[in-house]
């Protein structure tokens, strides 16, 4: 091919390459909600701590601590602080303990009557009307006077406040200055609901940016400090640290990688000519995910672009091969049928994962099996007419003859395959630690810092336990409401033999229509109120008509409509309510919050009893059953691909010795690697799963080639270069990523290193066929 027509070619094929970025920039949605990478749940249980961990009130939660200056510095900061998170479209609530109860709307200011308990053990009769004025009369002598004169004329028996007192977080927090503070009153405490998810980054990050924008602003000119913390701060965290190790990790790899192959071939073009078939796998892959899924996990592009590395074996067997006698399309001709069985072995294992009803790893396939394919195909049919005619050939390189000859000369004893499986099976069984990962945080661990930071924002916020819930179930939401309220002299006993610190149960918001109904039925007529109003202010220093409006809000009670959980939950107090009242695949559920459990034992009775409405829901075993049923899944995916390997290497090799050959290194290559993280204590998670199919993937290449090999040494050479710069690069990839501070990077990098230096020992032993070791050129 002349240089215009490979010019042109370039010109064309970088277009392309414009075209497809262009579509995936605007076609491509990027996730990172981590139940993509969940199976679908199985059980309620599982149903409920996936929602609850993608949009649950929970999720959305964030700390906030403000320090590092004088108490009544950071009450009024705080102050400052609360109206600005109401005010804005990224939250839903605040709450500093400063008039967080808040008074009912006008409309429903007369619902206190039907919400207030008052009226189940007492009658607004005369003697309990004058015992309530009386009691109003000290009031209005004491300190609180100003706080208790406007709300005497409507309330005289103070529903409001009954209902603040009972709506009242049950741990709630020291006051100073009106608003939280921690027990050593160094520190203001504040909570705020985002709107976002808390696996959402982009949105926490910019609805965290907005809290210390307010902060700064509000705490200017002092030296007052905001610490935050919560599901979405360490989402935030998480994802800026992955962002920064990665920049980090793919600026080192790119310079190794390239220094690399200017070692091993010393040219530029060849080097930049090579980026082609690897930048078009990774953009066709992206295309593809755009086109099937609309969008992908974060998770998944991370993952797709460490296995599309697989890519980058593919050019550098064809420069390894280039010779002088031949093109590079004759030289690529020849390599096709071991490479295309390669490819399609290590895209047909993929395959499975298409299979395995997990939304992340179906992403993950696709991308992987467009990426590997489009960057075989361009390699073969694409990069060969770009090269030029006079390559620099490996094959005349002194040290690699005599590396090759060394190599060649080493003892292949026929039990080495066995010993070193059976060594490796002995060595899992014996090793130290629980063999699976269940901890579902696992999956996106949080810095120790900041759990233990949390951890004691919530002891001093007395906020829930976060494992136990008890789950109520109704057709409606009165019917979840009835069984709330059946329930709540059970956790009260409980509470009393000391199982528990407390329970939130959603009654305590919003008490059934049956419920409202007696209480309104317990009103009296406005003749008898006004008779017993009238004998209790006697010799009360009240003026006459005080309290007319206090008779006309019980009028309007005795005729309204009770009040139903869709009002409530559209009123600014259903912000509360909506915690632990939810509509769920056509019914409703409750959900029972308990704090300071004390007595599992005790919980795990109540639960049992046959007139207990609600389930106990473990969300740590939740979340351990959920991880099982994930590893599962693909284990029977892994399953599937080791088969459906076998039968492809089978098919293009034929011959039963040829076929032992190839399989037999990536087999014991998989239970060394196992063997060694079991050893060194490893639990073996999800990332170390997948990686183990991308370690065998890489095996199989190897096994291949070396089993391909020619009686030519100097093709026997080629080979080995080529198969020594695709390990060296893959490995110094995956080194970097083994060195990584966060997990989940640790474990793809240790599983892969290790997969690249087992694999290149045992394919070098085991795959060559024996032949005599010709002498020296």
């Amino acid at each position: 091919m002349t240089l215009r027509a490979r010019l042109v070619l370039l010109a064309l094929w970088l277009a392309l390459l414009a075209g497809l970025l262009a579509y995936i920039l605007g076609a491509l949605k990027i996730s990172t909600d981590l139940r993509s990478f969940m199976p679908p749940a199985r059980t309620p249980e599982q149903r409920l701590l996936l929602d609850e961990i993608g949009e649950g009130p929970g999720s959305r939660l964030l700390l906030l601590a403000i320090d590092g200056d004088e108490p009544d510095t950071l009450a009024d900061i705080s102050k400052a602080l609360v109206p600005k998170i109401r005010g804005d479209a990224r939250f839903v609530r605040a709450m500093n303990g400063e008039g967080d109860i808040g008074a009912l709307a006008d409309d429903l200011l007369p619902y206190r009557y039907l919400l207030s308990p008052t009226l189940d053990a007492e009658r607004f009769d005369a003697a309990m009307l004058r015992d309530q004025l009386q009691q109003r009369v000290q009031d209005l002598g004491s300190p609180a006077a100003a706080w208790f004169k406007p709300l005497l004329a409507n309330d005289p028996t103070l529903e409001t406040l009954k209902l603040a007192e009972a709506w009242a977080p049950p741990g709630e927090p020291e006051r100073y200055a009106e608003v939280w503070f921690t027990r050593d009153g160094t520190t203001a405490l504040l909570l705020a609901e985002t709107v976002a998810g808390g696996f959402d980054p982009a949105a926490q990050r910019d609805a965290q940016d907005a809290l210390d924008g307010w902060f700064r602003e509000a705490a200017k000119d002092t030296k007052a400090r905001l610490v935050l913390s919560g599901p979405g701060v360490f989402t935030v965290r998480i994802n800026a640290t992955t962002s920064a190790e990665a920049n980090r990790i793919g600026l080192y790899d790119s310079i190794g990688f390239i220094t690399l192959l200017l070692l091993a071939y010393r040219r530029v073009g060849t080097v930049m000519a090579g980026a082609l078939p690897l930048v078009s796998g990774g953009l066709a892959g992206m295309a593809a995910m755009a086109l099937v899924f609309g969008g992908a996990h974060g998770i998944t592009l991370a993952f797709g672009f460490t296995l599309i590395g697989v890519a980058q074996d593919y050019p550098i067997h064809l420069f390894s091969h280039l010779r002088r006698d031949r093109t590079p399309a004759a030289v690529a001709s020849l390599l096709w049928p071991t490479l295309a069985t390669g490819v399609a072995s290590t895209c047909i294992a993929y395959l499975a994962f298409f299979a395995s009803g997990v939304d992340g790893l179906e992403q993950l396939a696709v991308f992987t099996i467009v990426g590997l394919a489009t960057a075989a195909l361009t390699t073969r049919f694409g990069l060969v007419h770009l090269l030029g005619s006079r390559p620099h050939d490996a094959a005349d390189s002194a040290w690699l003859a005599a590396l090759w000859r060394r190599l060649a000369r080493l003892p292949r004893p026929r039990w080495l395959a066995p010993l070193l499986a059976i060594a490796a099976v002995a060595a899992m069984i014996w090793a130290p630690g629980a063999f699976w990962e269940n901890n579902l945080a696992a999956l996106t661990p949080a810095p120790p810092d900041l759990v233990a930071q949390d951890t004691r924002l919530r002891q001093e916020l007395g906020a829930p336990d976060v494992r136990y819930l008890l789950v109520i179930e109704g057709a409606d939401a009165d019917a979840v409401l009835a069984a709330s309220e059946k329930l709540e002299p059970k956790l009260a006993q409980l509470q009393r033999d000391a199982a528990i610190g407390g329970y939130e149960l959603p009654s305590r918001y919003l008490p059934s229509l049956a419920t409202q109904r007696a209480r309104q039925a317990n009103l009296p007529d406005p003749a008898t109120l006004r008779s017993a109003l009238d004998d209790a202010q006697q010799g009360l220093p009240f003026k006459p008509g005080s309290f007319d409006a206090f008779l006309r809000d019980v009028e309007a009670a005795r005729a309204l409509p009770p009040l139903t959980a869709e009002r409530f939950l559209a009123s600014p107090l259903g912000l509360r309510l909506k915690a632990q009242l939810q509509p769920r695949d056509g019914h409703w559920i409750g959900l029972v919050t308990l704090s300071g459990v004390a007595d599992r034992d005790a919980l795990i009775g109540l639960a049992a009893q046959p007139d207990t409405p609600a389930r106990l829901l473990d969300l740590k075993n939740a979340s351990e059953s959920l991880v099982a049923a994930y590893r599962t899944r693909v284990l029977y995916s892994l399953a599937v691909a080791a088969l459906l390997l076998v039968v492809v290497v089978t098919v293009a090799l034929r011959r039963r010795s040829r076929v032992l050959r190839v399989l037999l290194p990536m087999a014991v290559t998989t239970l060394l690697i196992l063997a060694v993280l079991r050893l060194c204590g490893v639990s073996l998670s999800l990332f170390h799963l997948i990686a183990l199919v991308l370690a065998a993937g890489l095996g199989l290449d190897y096994a291949l080639f070396f089993e391909h090999v020619e009686d030519d040494e100097h093709e026997q050479r080629r080979t080995l270069h080529a198969i020594l710069v695709c390990s060296a690069s893959t490995f110094l990839v995956f080194l970097l990523l083994a060195l990584s501070s966060l997990p989940v990077l640790r474990a793809i990098g240790t599983t892969v290193t290790l997969g690249v230096a087992f694999n290149f020992a045992l394919a070098l032993l085991l795959t060559r066929p024996r032949q005599e070791i010709p002498h020296a050129r």
